[in-house]
């Protein structure tokens, strides 16, 4: 169902969007992995997915499970809920159990959607799954013109290098929040470089932030 599904979306996508997939050649092959990506619109997990053609699961939050039929249609997608702001543990050790069953795992950093089109901060929580599990992190990014998918809007999903986890973590039971921080801004930093550009990411180092 899930790879039926999968190929009915790529093929409505295909129509609908004016779809470009950039840096397919830095997809891992042969393991599990985090996408962290920006979010801008509902339609993002599976532009998010379409590139790899690889299982996903993502992290979605609680709200969209409220609806039994559509709970039980995400889920069979990969879907499980998240509270956000809460500091969920039961979504953390899904998340590391996902990626042991060998499948990718989709988080979106920000936790909501961009409402301007930059890129937010974002959050820790893709850094302490990674953390935990030890898999490497592929930063996302999905740029496209305007504020709305419409018909035949030209979207780029750009998949960055994946960033080694080991490098960053010095303990993968009890990581370090520095660390974390580090590891969070490292895939942020690149997500940013994506979507908005070199001279977006120099204003930051500038900065100091």
């Amino acid at each position: 169902m899930y790879y039926v599904a999968i190929f009915l979306v790529r093929v409505a996508y295909s129509i609908w969007y004016n779809l470009k997939f950039e840096g397919k050649e830095n997809i891992p092959r042969g393991e599990s992995a985090i996408y962290t990506s920006n979010h801008r619109t509902y339609a993002d997990p599976p532009l998010v997915v379409l590139g790899v053609n690889r299982r996903f699961s993502f992290m979605a939050k609680e709200e969209l499970f409220k609806n039994k039929l559509f709970a039980w249609l995400i889920r069979s997608f990969g879907a499980f809920p998240v509270s956000r702001g809460k500091g969920d543990s039961t979504a953390i050790d899904t998340s590391i159990e996902v990626l042991k069953k060998g499948r990718n795992l989709i988080i979106f950093p920000e936790g909501t959607r961009s409402k301007d089109g930059k890129v937010g901060k974002g959050k820790t929580g893709a850094a302490l799954v990674a953390a935990k599990s030890g898999a490497k992190v592929v930063p996302v990014g999905i740029v496209f013109e305007g504020e709305k998918l419409r018909f035949r809007t030209k979207i780029r999903v750009i998949y960055g290098k994946p960033i080694n986890t080991a490098e960053y973590i010095t303990n993968s039971e009890d990581p370090n929040p520095r660390e974390l921080v580090k590891l969070k801004n490292a895939f942020m930093y690149e997500i940013k470089r994506m979507v908005e550009g070199e001279e977006a990411v120099k204003a930051i180092a500038e900065k100091g932030e």
